[in-house]
């Protein structure tokens, strides 16, 4: 029987993390989680089958026992995504340059990390996707929020230098614009006001699959309340 093929989700959680998780393991993925506490992924790594590891994705050792794990642990890896980030807020006399430090590690340094590791992993076959998850700090700069701005506007030059150094390889590299607030588990909110991270899901997978003829290196996602 062949392998089934991997999807590693870095920063999982409940939210758009879990989405991902159950859609990729409905879709046959096997699926790996890596959290700086793994505690926290509760029933979720039952109900999709997942593995779950310890990692902090702005530790590069971390990483490197991450992606040897899930090498040892599981078949082909075919997508990778970044799910992690730190945000701070206060006027820019006040942020303490500790937090500012911390957001850039998590934001994008973790993201750098895993990039590279898995792009090690996947340029000898020739395929694989590659996913960061960004968010309108990364087109927009707004007031009080520049570490989470500086972050996600990295975010986004390595996410494009990477499409356009790796694509011709054939690895697939996106960025998604989250360009709106997604929805808690935990809130009801009326309507469809919010991102449903299900749905924004179901883009990841529709991007995953897409046909290199038309591939897609980044995507605007936002609800139909939101302005631009």
């Amino acid at each position: 029987m062949a392998e089934k093929p991997c999807a590693l989700i870095v920063g999982a959680g409940s939210g758009l993390s879990a989405s991902l998780a159950r859609l990729f393991a409905k879709n046959g993925y096997d699926i790996a989680l890596a959290a700086r506490d793994p505690d926290k992924l509760g029933e979720l790594v039952p109900e999709t089958g997942a593995r779950a590891y310890a990692c902090d994705g702005s530790r590069e050792a971390d990483v490197a026992k991450l992606f040897d794990a899930v090498a040892s642990d599981f078949g082909a890896l075919e997508v990778a995504v970044y799910n992690a980030s730190f945000r701070t807020r206060g006027p820019i006399t006040e942020i303490r340059a500790a937090d500012v430090e911390k957001s850039l590690a998590v934001t994008v340094y973790g993201a750098f990390l895993m990039g590279q590791a898995a792009a090690k992993v996947m340029l000898p076959r020739g395929q694989g996707s590659i996913f960061f998850t960004g968010a309108s700090a990364g087109v927009k700069g707004y007031p009080q929020s520049a570490p989470f701005a500086m972050g996600k506007f990295a975010l986004r030059g390595l996410a494009q230098s990477m499409a356009r150094e790796l694509s011709p390889q054939g690895l697939h590299i996106a960025h998604f614009v989250i360009d709106g607030g997604i929805r808690p588990v935990d809130m009801s909110v009326e309507g469809d006001k919010m991102l449903e991270p299900d749905a924004i899901a179901e883009t990841y997978l529709h991007v995953h699959q897409q046909h290199r003829s038309s591939w897609a290196w980044e995507v605007e996602l936002r609800p139909w309340v939101e302005t631009f």
